[in-house]
């Protein structure tokens, strides 16, 4: 057993597909499947159970899933010390983000990173199934690390590190029965039509279980992936929405109203997995950001 054999089970496990598994790697399906021949060979075991519908992962696979993550990450480490001890910090930094942050400039954060560590191949995506897909890349290894906006109920198998936090805000036409309203309940915006984010963002989930929890059902007209679109169709009168207040910016048609529940917030967090201790690279971005978020921090 190689520690290449190790890195195409993982990936097969991970993707449980041996076509997305060489994708992933770049490489060849045919390469990925004689490794992991080889594997079972070694083994004398089957680690995945195969169909031309679906790969799944056996027992024994299930079993050294955790073990060849393990020895992998432990691989990494003893390079990056070897690396580090005569170049300085190296590796590579996988980071998934929202599409847009009005709290954090991470463009300027990261460039800041780069030039203290230009060593390190930083990576950085975006998720269609925004905080809720970054969390769950996360948990499987796709990405490093990510900034999300989920609520503690979202956040098993992840360590969480708040960044900040702000309060969700109503955003009503101004031509709205409630437009003159100095706060608003949710209770009286029960029955509006919405206007909000897609399925699997944070803020969508937060505020949804919120008018669960309220016996308030609601119905959202719109979905959009952009929160700064979310205004443009609330002054087109497709619906009101309950958004973070993320910027302050006035937009014409549109009035913005604080929330009387004044207990409803969104916090912006960055996350890593649990399972597994941040590599050298991941904790240099960490400390890079708690020194941005003190008093006097540059990117917040």
């Amino acid at each position: 057993m190689d520690s290449r054999q190790l890195e195409y089970f993982v990936a097969v496990a991970e993707e449980l597909s041996f076509t997305r598994a060489a994708q992933r790697l770049v490489t060849v399906q045919s390469t990925v499947s004689a490794a992991i021949r080889t594997l079972e060979a070694d083994l004398k075991t089957t680690l995945f159970d195969r169909s031309t519908r679906r790969v799944t992962l056996t027992a024994a696979g299930q079993a050294l899933l955790p073990e060849a993550k393990a020895a992998l990450e432990a691989l990494d480490r003893a390079r990056s010390v070897v690396e580090e001890a005569s170049t300085g910090l190296r590796g590579s930094l996988r980071i998934g983000t929202m599409t847009r942050l009005g709290l954090v400039d991470l463009a300027a954060l990261l460039g800041a990173f780069h030039q203290r560590y230009p060593l390190v191949d930083v990576q950085v995506t975006t998720s269609p199934t925004g905080s809720s897909g970054l969390a769950d890349d996360v948990r499987h290894g796709r990405l490093d690390v990510a900034l999300v906006g989920l609520g503690r109920a979202e956040m098993a198998g992840l360590t969480a590190r708040e960044l900040a936090t702000v309060p969700f805000v109503a955003l009503v036409p101004s031509t709205h029965r409630l437009a003159t309203r100095e706060s608003v309940e949710l209770a009286e915006l029960a029955g509006e039509r919405f206007v909000d984010m897609l399925h699997g963002f944070g803020n969508r989930t937060t505020v949804d279980r919120a008018f669960d929890l309220a016996g308030h059902p609601r119905r959202v007209q719109v979905e959009v992936p952009d929160l700064t679109t979310v205004p443009e169709y609330v002054r087109a009168g497709l619906g009101v929405a309950v958004v973070p207040e993320l910027e302050r910016q006035s937009v014409a048609g549109v009035t913005r109203l604080p929330l009387a529940d004044g207990n409803l917030s969104w916090t912006l967090s960055t996350v890593t997995s649990s399972g597994r201790p941040p590599s050298r690279a991941v904790a240099a971005l960490l400390d890079l950001v708690a020194d941005a978020i003190r008093p006097g921090g540059t990117y917040f």
